[in-house]
């Protein structure tokens, strides 16, 4: 049951469940699956080898399985689940977007980026959003369904195929010496990852567990994005761990928070940010603050010193984003020197603050775009 005023989302009635995956499940539950196929429990260990350590679903590339096991195997424990529609590319080939076609139709996206130190991927966690926010394509297509924890997991599956098998980033892989290696994962894409919470907490356990129960990645490079869920972030704290919260709080009021975020209207901005605190001390990771500049909105002076005032002396770090603007909206990103006014108001109360490098304005690089271009 939820806790008391936790808002609850689920997906449409009638939407198709999707089918069972390996990367749904625990490794004593992976164990059970097997046995109940007739197969010995260990094959369980040798399928998450397979596709935990070896990004391998293709059933022929199984030797150490019986080849009369392979095909059932993978259709109970490996369906299909996403097929690409296609990539495109920009950045000298650095950021890559997906959009991927799930089992059932629904469309969502995924980006690889590659910096000169790190390579980070941005994942969907739902297919569309029920949050509503009005500068957000992905906000305005509305919520289609939760995605499957094996549907989460199996983007960065993918993406970590890409990058091994030189397929991502060519140029740059050569002149570095080689493929490089996923080192953050941001569940930035679409939806509200907390709005799916079991599932989005599964994938970070897929994601975290070592090999071969699961990828083996750090929870420290992996970072959860909220709108401010309140009960959802308690919660999380709870759960033990290490990874970064990011806060989508695109305004330091309530008055203009209540429009641009309108579950702003359940949980004001003193109570997201209390429980953001919350979770940097249970965690002890700093806190990103989201914020979209939007020219002539949420870039005003007296609004960069409110937000200044609020963050000063707590574990938080700002990250500007100048606005990606979707086809048709009035939003659109700050003037250069509203920006750079807001920056300097920040740093005056001591506070982090980072203008994030936006990529794929080419490429309908925001949230939702590609998508909602396909449709």
């Amino acid at each position: 049951m939820p806790a008391p005023g936790e808002l609850t989302f689920v997906s449409p009635r009638g939407a198709k469940k999707p089918p069972r995956h390996l990367a749904d499940l625990s490794p004593a539950e992976r164990r059970e699956a097997v046995a109940g196929l007739g197969e010995k429990p260990f094959r369980a260990k040798q399928l998450s080898q397979h596709y935990f350590a070896r990004y391998a679903d293709d059933p022929a590339q199984w030797t150490d399985i019986p080849a009369a096991a392979r095909d059932r195997l993978a259709a109970d424990l490996l369906p299909d689940l996403m097929s690409v529609v296609r990539h495109i590319s920009c950045d000298d080939d650095n950021t890559r977007k997906t959009l991927w076609r799930l089992f059932d139709g629904t469309l969502v996206e995924s980006v690889l980026m590659r910096y000169p130190d790190r390579v980070t991927m941005c994942i969907s966690s739902q297919a569309g959003c029920g949050m509503n926010c009005p500068f957000c394509a992905t906000g305005q297509a509305g919520l289609t369904r939760n995605l499957s924890t094996a549907e989460i997991v199996h983007q960065i599956v993918a993406g970590m195929r890409s990058l091994r098998d030189g397929e991502f980033g060519a140029a740059s892989a050569e002149a570095d010496g080689g493929p490089a290696r996923l080192s953050n994962i941001v569940f930035m894409g679409m939806g509200e990852p907390l709005a799916n919470y079991n599932r989005v907490v599964g994938a970070i356990r897929r994601l975290t567990d070592p090999q071969p129960d699961g990828l083996g990645l750090s929870q420290r490079g992996i970072t959860v994005s909220t709108v401010g869920l309140v009960p959802a972030m308690l919660r999380f704290a709870d759960e033990g761990f290490k990874c970064r919260l990011a806060v989508s709080l695109h305004a330091p009021d309530d008055e203009l928070r209540d429009t641009l975020v309108p579950v702003n209207t359940r949980w004001k901005v003193r109570e997201v940010l209390d429980a953001a605190w919350h979770y940097a001390e249970v965690s002890g990771r700093r806190v990103s603050i989201e914020y979209a500049l939007i020219k002539d909105i949420n870039d005003q002076a007296w609004r960069a010193d409110l937000l200044g005032r609020l963050l000063k002396g707590h574990r938080a770090h700002v990250n500007l984003i100048p606005l990606n603007p979707t086809p048709g909206s009035k939003w659109t990103a700050s003037r250069p020197e509203d920006e750079r006014a807001f920056v300097r108001a920040l740093e005056a109360h001591g506070v982090p603050v980072t203008v994030r490098d936006t990529r794929g304005q080419e490429i309908d690089g925001a949230c939702g775009q590609l998508a909602a271009a396909e449709r």
